[in-house]
């Protein structure tokens, strides 16, 4: 590998670790950030049990971390997860856990395009919001959304291929802008006199008759391989690190806090900060979940986390919130352009997948055709709307819990095979393992928690067959070609 980044015929090491740090940042937040206070962390948790949650899995993702740091250091090369699983238990567990996390990634780049045409049509209803063209699953498709959805793939699907230098200092500007303007709608709320302590009563979700849900804490826990997806990217990059791969645990840490403080910010932003006539956050955010709305709640009243940034600062407080989504969303884009790319990159040199996919650009030596299938496969993507998206991205959240257990596993294997006494490091192998287990279980097995629903579960049966159909066309391949070498 280093012989062919001398001869400049592999990918480039051009990533600093603040371009690193911001590459896995913006891939953690997203969309989903700015409207899961509403309709996922306070109903279940409340604002101080979304607080634990958070911090909660925040501790279990970097449990985790610990285990890919480990393995970024024995093995620092494009591939991350793949790499790992292929190299501890052979190519049948690497190309399961590539065929997981490859949808994991691969998704998140249209959810991100499309979440462009939910900031306009909230924001700038005039601007996007035109041509009505259908409706699937009650979500009306508009060809100006479809427009800004495409042109912003096709954008960054040419950034990305331009080299790895532009994404990451695009990435970096991105991610510190929305950190930027999070903290500072955080700092102006201290001193809003809209904002009080005292709307953050209960600091739990209730249940009918008042009592805590404490219940609902692991509900938003359970959430926490999706919500903090992104810093596994760092492994997928590590091979175009400009500095030692020994750093890659206090980048990942960092990226890890920083995008748990972000979520519980927002969250803790939009239950302190109430319109007229609600004293709590409760029957404000039950009111804003009906169908229909109270009368008393229209336009941005009825967005709670926009509702918040408007009151705290009036427009300012709204163009601040603004720019920040639109950071997390191109960030997010980027990120997983990046992350997607190298990781068919790897599969290909491995010749788990054909060998197109694993061909650079002959001058900014990125891979090229990876970033075109990528974008091929997105464009289709927003004409059928959010909601059928929302479920392949919840089945999906499954591949990043394959993809924690394999590398915790690996990671276990390697200090067997190397024969490594640190006992602590061997527990938090365990660890890991276990928690990634329990994230799965509680995605496929029934509860009332994170379990998936029918229409998410029938697509991972899509994607099971799809995956077996594939694995095994690839064996026969392979097999004929060792027959004809032969």
């Amino acid at each position: 590998m280093n012989d062919n980044k001398s001869s400049g015929e592999g990918l480039q090491r051009k990533l600093s670790p603040l371009n690193v740090w911001a590459l896995a940042l913006g891939s953690i937040i997203g969309w989903g950030a700015f409207v899961m206070p509403a309709n996922t962390f306070l109903p279940n948790a409340g604002p101080l049990g979304t607080a634990i949650a958070m911090a909660a899995g925040a501790l279990i993702m970097v449990v985790i971390a610990l285990n890919y740091s480990y393995m970024i250091n024995r093995y620092p090369v494009a591939g991350g997860e793949f790499t790992f699983t292929n190299a501890s238990f052979g190519p049948t567990c690497g190309f399961m856990c590539a065929w997981f996390l490859g949808l994991s990634y691969l998704a998140v780049v249209p959810m991100n395009a499309t979440a462009l045409a939910l900031i306009g049509r909230n924001l700038f209803p005039r601007l996007t919001q035109w041509g009505y063209l259908y409706s699937v699953e009650g979500y009306s498709i508009y060809a100006g959304e479809i427009l800004l959805a495409l042109f912003a793939l096709v954008l960054f699907a040419v950034l990305s291929i331009r080299g790895i230098s532009v994404a990451g200092k695009l990435q970096t500007g991105l991610a510190l802008s929305l950190v930027g303007c999070v903290f500072l709608l955080a700092i102006a709320a201290l001193f809003s006199p809209g904002a009080s302590v005292s709307h953050l009563t209960p600091s739990f979700a209730v249940d009918a008759d008042g009592k805590p849900m404490l219940g609902g804490i692991l509900a938003v826990v359970a959430v926490a391989p999706w919500a903090f997806v992104g810093f596994d990217s760092i492994p997928q990059a590590s091979e175009e690190f400009n500095f030692s791969h020994k750093k890659s645990l206090v980048i990942m840490i960092l990226s890890i806090l920083f995008g748990g403080a972000l979520y519980i910010i927002l969250n803790t932003i939009t239950a302190a900060v109430l319109p007229d006539g609600y004293t709590s956050w409760i029957p404000y955010i039950a009111d804003c979940a009906k169908d229909p709305l109270p009368e008393s709640l229209a336009g941005f009243t009825a967005l709670p986390t926009f509702n918040a940034a408007r009151l705290i600062l009036g427009k300012p407080g709204l163009v601040i919130l603004g720019i920040a989504l639109f950071c997390a969303v191109l960030s997010g884009i980027i990120g997983f352009y990046m992350a997607t790319s190298r990781l068919l990159y790897s599969m290909a040199k491995d010749h788990v997948l054909p060998g197109w996919f694993g061909r650079l650009h002959p001058r900014y030596k990125t891979p090229m055709n990876a970033i075109i299938f990528i974008m091929i496969i997105s464009l289709f993507c927003p004409w059928f709307g959010r909601t059928v998206l929302n479920w392949i991205v919840d089945m999906s959240s499954i591949g990043a819990a394959i993809g924690y257990c394999f590398t915790s596993a690996a990671a276990f294997v390697q200090m067997q095979r190397n024969k490594d006494t640190t006992v602590w490091l061997k527990i938090n192998a365990i660890l890991g393992v276990l928690f990634s287990l329990c994230f799965i279980a509680l995605l496929i097995i029934p509860n009332q928690f994170a379990y998936l629903g029918p229409e998410s579960r029938i697509a991972l049966v899509v994607w099971i067959v799809m995956g077996t159909a594939f694995y095994l066309y690839s064996r026969r391949r392979k097999a004929a070609e060792k027959t004809m070498d032969a």
